[in-house]
């Protein structure tokens, strides 16, 4: 537990719960490897309670939590799709959609194949660009300190949605040249939101990811400095097989000896230390 865990619980508060939308247009950049490590960080490292919110179709940070097959509960295509039909939701239906990773100590809502449809169901609805933050009503995500979404690689509604209901964004970036220049779109996505939608999510704060000793790497690394100055993150996540191993296994970095695993508890260190 860190000194500011100390702090909180001896002054008896609770900070306000932090949504965190990881997201980046660009596929492969390790989103969901972020997502799930960065979550069981917080949750084993710094003592917090965190969710975990799966909104790609593709369903990768569901497997790697060990969900895999239909089991009665309610996924994210059905609570959106509830919300589109019925403009409104009830707390429980949400609740019950929760489930618990012992493993990495996590709650988790899942995904499925079906999320990708939601594009179509989302165009007709009321208010389409507030679905998710109609879900993640306050009376839902109280008691959690951290909601982490792993967004989809696509500018769509969906994206906007999490966007919307985030206090927080993470961009990952790959360091390499093209993964900086696809940075404009994604951006300027979300100073349309903060001037419209949400004016109260934050700047965006930039991971540099699979860095590697490469001449390319490095300086990629200083392009992203110089252009986010203080929101670039200090932590950097390096390339490493451990990652596809940890996905594999289902459990998180941060629980066995690598140093990967260090480096997403340093980042979980910094996201408490700068409030985020």
């Amino acid at each position: 537990m860190t000194m500011a865990n100390i702090i909180e619980l001896a002054n008896g508060a609770k900070k306000e719960t932090k949504i965190i939308a990881i997201a980046n247009q660009k596929s492969g950049v390790g989103k969901t490897t972020t997502t799930m490590n960065l979550g069981a960080a917080l949750a084993i490292e710094e003592g917090k309670k965190v969710l975990l919110i799966d909104i790609e179709p593709q369903a990768n940070l569901s497997e790697y939590l060990g969900y895999s097959e239909p089991d009665g509960k309610p996924t994210m295509t059905q609570l959106i799709l509830s919300v589109c039909n019925r403009s409104v939701i009830a707390p429980e239906t949400v609740e019950e959609s929760i489930r618990h990773n012992e493993v990495n100590n996590l709650d988790f809502i899942p995904s499925d194949i079906n999320l990708a449809n939601a594009d179509v169901a989302m165009s007709s609805a009321l208010s389409r660009e507030t679905v998710l933050k109609r879900i993640f009503s306050e009376e839902v995500i109280s008691d959690y300190d951290y909601v982490l979404i792993d967004c989809l690689p696509a500018l769509g509604v969906l994206l906007i949605n999490a966007l919307t209901a985030a206090t927080d964004m993470i961009i990952p970036v790959q360091t390499q040249k093209f993964s900086i220049d696809g940075l404009t779109a994604l951006t300027a996505l979300h100073s349309q939101i903060t001037a419209t939608i949400n004016p109260e999510l934050s700047q965006p704060f930039v991971l540099p990811t699979m860095v590697d000793n490469t001449k390319v790497s490095k300086n990629a690394l200083t392009k992203l400095s110089e252009r986010f100055k203080d929101t670039l993150l200090s932590t950097v996540i390096h390339k490493s097989v451990e990652a596809t191993k940890s996905s594999e296994s289902g459990v998180a970095l941060c629980k066995t000896k690598n140093c990967l695993g260090e480096e997403y508890k340093a980042l979980s260190e910094e996201l408490v230390e700068r409030n985020l």
